[in-house]
């Protein structure tokens, strides 16, 4: 099940509008901001798929019964680009539990690129509800390995995968790779291009250094 929230007219357009723009990228604070704000909607959104319990809340005048959510979801993201997505995400979730997992491209001789994988912080998974985010969805196969590898966590009940942006060749591969009952997509939008490099386009660039800065390559 996939789901594109910018195929409807509302204000995440201009959010994603500000992060493609290459003027407005100058401004490393308001990129992490927009992410966030993304983060928040997204959360918003899934936040309609969970289950609810009626409770008694009381006040200072009496007491309401209102419809509250029986669990709280573990918030998942590949460091670093996906922290500002993350947070967005724990503003609304604020109860939820968390977990990391760091995974980047090692090129190789040939100009291709693997995903390496090297560490996983994560709680418990079994029969709740994950949350997994990356800002960007190009191949798939950074946020594939990432959900497998939290997978020997344990089993979640259901897995929403969140981006700003996914290539169609990468929504396509998480359908070739996981079941619909076990992964709902949630995208900004999807751009049609990859180019060999395996980046989106028009994409935006790299969203972890229009974040934090340009990473340093050299040895």
């Amino acid at each position: 099940m996939v789901n594109i929230l910018g195929t409807h007219n509302s204000i995440i357009n201009v959010f994603i509008a500000e992060m493609r723009d290459a003027e407005v990228q100058k401004d490393s604070m308001r990129f992490r901001r927009n992410m966030e704000r993304l983060g928040e909607i997204f959360a918003y959104e899934i936040s309609k798929t969970l289950l609810y319990e009626e409770k008694e809340v009381v006040t200072t005048l009496g007491s309401a019964q209102m419809q509250l959510p029986i669990t709280n979801p573990v918030i998942a993201t590949i460091l670093r680009a996906g922290l500002p997505l993350h947070q967005g995400l724990l503003g609304f979730f604020d109860h939820a539990e968390n977990a990391f997992v760091t995974a980047y491209r090692k090129p190789g001789k040939d100009g291709s690129f693997k995903i390496q994988l090297e560490y996983v912080s994560c709680p418990d998974l079994t029969g709740k509800i994950l949350i997994l985010c990356d800002p960007m969805l190009a191949t798939g196969a950074s946020i594939l390995l990432s959900y497998k590898a939290l997978l020997a966590k344990g089993k979640p009940k259901h897995t929403h995968v969140v981006s700003v942006l996914g290539s169609q060749e990468g929504v396509e591969y998480m359908r070739r790779n996981v079941s619909q009952e076990e992964v709902t997509l949630w995208l900004g939008a999807i751009d049609d291009e990859l180019t060999a490099q395996a980046y989106i386009v028009p994409g935006l660039g790299d969203a972890g250094d229009l974040a934090f800065g340009s990473k340093y390559d050299g040895i």
